[in-house]
């Protein structure tokens, strides 16, 4: 599948798409505490995305129930929100889009309920730097896989693990675009990148090894070892120079 290059107005839309997940994520960063429901929060981001004339990307996409993911500790991604009640010490990734006008931004962020431990935090923090590193890549002329593989040294020079089933994405009209975006090195270079390329880049790092498995609900990824997991994710458009996250606001 060939990658779409986005023209001026189709990168406004993204623009105000990423604008508002961004500002979801900050919502629920000031939401997120000791006993409040997952299921509180998806309602919340829910009426926030709505109120900007917004409608959430993930709600009934592939099925799924509800408007953001909640993944808890060791769950990695794709968490449904429900009767789970936050506890002090919890970690949570909140992975959130928004479509409007016609075209989708999507990001995640790791959060702490309370106050946690100091590897959990160091998880979180080097989740975060990993996606940084990598971006430093994300520029017009280089290629995708200099991203993965700067993501992945820095998550393992750091002591921990780069998910490997599951990668970022290209984005725009679709969800899920071309190409796929590993966070760890593979074979080839990969695509070269090019003005008005927007990628969703999103490491997801573990505290212990990369195995995962899905459980029950079909929807839920957790560490196989029950260890910590943390995600970090945004909307990044390629430019003649920087690249532009349009999810960080």
């Amino acid at each position: 599948m060939a990658i779409t290059v986005k023209n001026e107005k189709q990168i406004e839309y993204m623009k105000i798409a990423g604008r508002i997940t961004g500002e979801v994520l900050n919502l629920m960063g000031s939401e997120v505490r000791e006993g409040i429901s997952t299921e509180k929060l998806d309602k919340i981001a829910e009426d926030f995305i709505r109120s900007k004339g917004a409608v959430p990307s993930f709600k009934g996409y592939g099925g799924f129930p509800a408007s953001i993911c909640t993944s808890v500790n060791e769950e990695v991604i794709h968490g449904i929100p429900g009767k789970r009640i936050l506890k002090n010490g919890d970690i949570i990734s909140i992975d959130v889009g928004a479509f409007i006008n016609g075209f989708h931004g999507d990001a995640a962020r790791t959060f702490i309920v309370g106050e946690t431990s100091l590897e959990a935090r160091k998880l979180i923090d080097v989740t975060e730097q990993s996606f940084f590193e990598g971006i430093k890549f994300a520029k017009a002329g280089n290629h995708l896989h200099q991203i993965s593989a700067s993501i992945q040294r820095h998550a393992e020079a750091s002591g921990f693990s780069v998910v490997r089933e599951y990668v970022g994405h290209g984005i725009g009209e679709n969800m899920h675009e071309a190409p796929q975006i590993p966070n760890y090195k593979v074979g080839s270079r990969g695509p070269k990148l090019c003005k008005g390329m927007v990628l969703a880049i999103e490491p997801m790092i573990n505290e212990g090894d990369y195995n995962v498995k899905v459980l029950a609900d079909k929807w839920t990824v957790v560490t196989k070892d029950k260890k910590l997991s943390a995600h970090y994710e945004n909307t990044v458009l390629i430019t003649d120079d920087e690249p532009e996250i349009l999810t960080l606001v």
